[in-house]
């Protein structure tokens, strides 16, 4: 398998191209659209074809760059089906596998974060998208968050995957690329060492964030697939 970590230092957004090297097949799970071109040079130096753009959510944090690819290189974007962008290609549900040549993903409905969020996983890893972070968690505060709905997904869906399951999240602050389901469920501060849910409701209820710098362009743009308005205006 052809694996790549790539980081967009704007939005401290980590993205990941997983190919396979018998077909040539290839996608992209939580791309930025201020990437494209990056994603294409990298897509033709490794010679595979783009045939997935995955979304572990609809992003409050930057603009993904599925409809673009989708347009230039012929893509199918994959949302769940919760996520409210129905301009989508695929919607998948709970327990969906996706096959990509020799690669294969699970994907598990991981709510909490908000109502859509998909956690993608695979034999040897978890892309957990905003839901379970490295030493963190996703907020809750806004697009239908629910604290006690992340404690339940985190625990239920991604903790009891086996303990040397990579952990992949989509973002990180602190210059950590990757973790283990191990690690997280050992010391992660807000969900770790046996955190009850009531424990982690209140830790969430007291965070007190403020809101992205995107949010206000991201999110319709992300539920239109990536097409800002200046897209939409051109067809």
């Amino acid at each position: 398998m052809i694996f790549r970590q790539l980081f967009d230092t704007d939005t401290c957004t980590y993205t990941y191209l997983l190919g396979c090297e018998q077909t040539g097949r290839a996608c992209l799970i939580d791309s930025v659209a201020s990437e494209v071109e990056q994603y294409i040079d990298l897509l033709f130096s490794l010679n595979l074809k783009l045939v997935y753009t995955l979304e572990t959510h609809v992003h409050a944090d930057h603009v993904t760059a599925a409809g673009l690819l989708r347009r230039r290189l012929g893509s199918k974007s994959v949302v769940h089906r919760d996520a409210g962008a129905a301009c989508a290609d695929l919607l998948v549900t709970d327990g969906v596998i996706l096959q990509m040549g020799s690669i294969e993903f699970e994907a598990r409905h991981t709510p909490g974060h908000t109502l859509g969020c998909v956690s993608y996983v695979m034999s040897d890893r978890v892309f957990t998208g905003d839901a379970l972070l490295i030493g963190g968690c996703g907020r809750t505060d806004f697009q239908q968050g629910d604290a006690g709905q992340l404690y339940d997904s985190i625990t239920l869906k991604l903790f009891t995957l086996p303990g040397d399951t990579l952990v992949y999240p989509g973002h990180d602050y602190q210059g950590n690329t990757v973790s283990t389901i191990k690690q997280e469920l050992a010391k992660n501060p807000r969900l770790g060492g046996g955190r009850t849910r009531d424990e982690f409701i209140g830790i969430m209820q007291n965070l007190s964030l403020d809101l992205p710098r995107h949010i206000h362009h991201a999110l319709p743009a992300n539920q239109a697939c990536g097409r800002l308005s200046a897209d939409m205006a051109d067809g």
